[in-house]
């Protein structure tokens, strides 16, 4: 009969001694309470209690933690945005009992800070400005969360802005205006190469103009050097200036009718163009000289009498003329 009631006492006995035992996590704290007030703080490792006095309240969590946090808000310009806040806390070792006994539930308090501090800074900021001072809200919020989450051993690590949405209507107005903005850009520098591209065309066209009549220039230059030898070899062979330039002008009328008439398919008319056009030409070329060798003496007797005398020009050299007997050798 003895037996019967040992072994119960034993399997009671061995119960309570593996009561007395309990192990606490790394980066874990243990709240041991008795009779329903705070007796102690375990930390991590295996632990001791006394089995139906002690009891373990609770555990609180060391690590650093992560809350996310939504908040929605309209900006100093009426746009209706909502941020994401990430909120990095963590527990204070020597602040346990504050943090397990003071604060029922952690994750609401901060994130009633969250939206005070974020709802008070945002209207005060414009769309952009809030993309733009983001690390600011953060600040705000990381400053305020301290000074309130301190007293309970909650330790602000790090409140980061992750996310800023405003409403689809307004994104896609922003969009737009970036898409034109960029638009205006590309036909800016579009523009810039097309000026570019008529500058450089018309100083092209202004350089070949430029040789273009420099060339005809030079050929004229030529033309009248030719013509001046063509009347100092006239004269040599005495045929005075009006009649060498009378011939000339002849000569190359001739030559002219020559040359039209070798093509077959020219569309080129000379005028006048009659078997008397010549003698006409000759006529009218003989009257033009004498004409204006009147007006030029006339205007050289003005000129004496204004006391304006003219420049001389040097007089060419004609060359010798080849004497009888000599052997000439072309």
């Amino acid at each position: 009969m003895g037996g019967f009631i040992l072994v119960p006492v034993l399997i009671v006995g061995l119960f309570i001694l593996l009561a007395s035992f309990f192990t606490v996590k790394q980066q874990t704290a243990a709240i041991v309470e008795r009779f329903g007030k705070f007796q102690s703080i375990r930390n991590s490792g295996l632990q001791l209690k006394i089995p139906l006095i002690d009891r373990i309240a609770g555990r609180i969590n060391l690590k650093i933690q992560q809350l996310d946090v939504i908040v929605e808000t309209k900006t100093k310009d009426d746009v209706f945005v909502r941020l994401k806040i990430s909120v990095q806390f963590q527990v204070l070792k020597l602040k346990v009992y504050d943090a397990f006994y003071k604060l029922e539930n952690p994750h609401d308090q901060i994130t009633s800070y969250v939206f005070d501090v974020v709802r008070a800074e945002v209207p005060k900021m414009k769309l952009d400005d809030v993309f733009e001072r983001k690390d600011d809200i953060a600040i705000a919020v990381k400053a305020e969360l301290n000074e309130a989450m301190s007293e309970y051993g909650y330790d602000i690590i790090k409140t980061l802005v992750t996310d800023i949405d405003p409403d689809i209507q307004v994104k896609a107005a922003m969009n737009r205006i970036n898409a034109a903005e960029r638009e205006k850009v590309a036909a800016e520098y579009e523009a810039e190469a097309e000026r570019i591209k008529i500058v450089a065309k018309a100083r092209a066209e202004a350089e070949s103009k430029r040789l273009q009549g420099q060339g005809i220039a030079d050929q004229r230059r030529e033309i009248a050097r030719g013509l001046e030898e063509s009347v100092d070899v006239l004269n040599n062979v005495g045929i005075n200036s009006q009649e060498a330039s009378a011939l000339i002008v002849v000569t190359q009328h001739y030559d002219t009718l020559q040359s039209i008439g070798e093509e077959t398919n020219t569309n080129l008319i000379l005028l006048p163009n009659s078997p008397q056009a010549g003698s006409d030409m000759l006529n009218n070329m003989i009257a033009s000289f004498v004409a204006s060798n009147q007006i030029g003496e006339q205007m050289k007797k003005q000129n004496e009498e204004k006391g304006i005398v003219p420049k001389k020009r040097p007089k060419r050299q004609a060359p010798p003329r080849p004497e009888e007997g000599d052997d000439l050798n072309y």
